[in-house]
């Protein structure tokens, strides 16, 4: 089955059981890390609900493994991982974008663009496909998401 295919039946799986909980997807995705398969989900809480805990993890984890193991859908070995997304959470669907609004953010751009191809700062806005990012100079860089390698939440201590 392919990578996508398979994230999507996951998904699908999860869906129902993750309103039940009271918990989110916020993520998932199949890769190959070295010779080794990871289908990793990534679980929140609903904005303002509370944090992730182990139990949690492991709740989801039993229920889609079980899941998974019944529907077999995936032809070659894998490990199951299931997590919060974390402090530093990347920024990969445009929902994540418009939740994390007046949030510090680490982005890193595909091509440079004015000299750099790193940009930390506030997001300031998200309408339809781009962003506009303030950094600590003050100066505003508007973005398109399809420019953007990689964002994630800046961890500030």
């Amino acid at each position: 089955m392919a990578k996508k295919k398979i994230t999507v039946l996951a998904d699908e799986l999860l869906s129902e059981f993750l309103q039940e909980e009271g918990l989110e997807l916020y993520h998932s995705e199949f890769v190959k890390e070295g010779k080794d398969w990871f289908l990793r989900i990534y679980i929140d809480k609903p904005e303002g609900e509370g944090y992730i805990g182990t139990e949690d993890c492991e709740k989801v984890s039993r229920f889609l493994s079980e899941k998974l193991d019944e529907a077999d859908p995936v032809e070659q070995n894998y490990y199951l991982e299931v997590s919060s997304p974390g402090m530093d959470r990347e920024l990969v669907k445009p929902e994540h974008y418009q939740r994390y609004l007046d949030s510090e953010v680490e982005i890193r751009l595909y091509k440079g663009k004015d000299g750099t191809k790193n940009i930390q700062g506030v997001l300031q806005t998200m309408e339809g496909d781009s962003i506009t990012v303030q950094d600590h100079d003050g100066k505003e860089w508007h973005l398109q998401l399809a420019e953007i390698a990689k964002a994630k939440l800046a961890v500030i201590f």
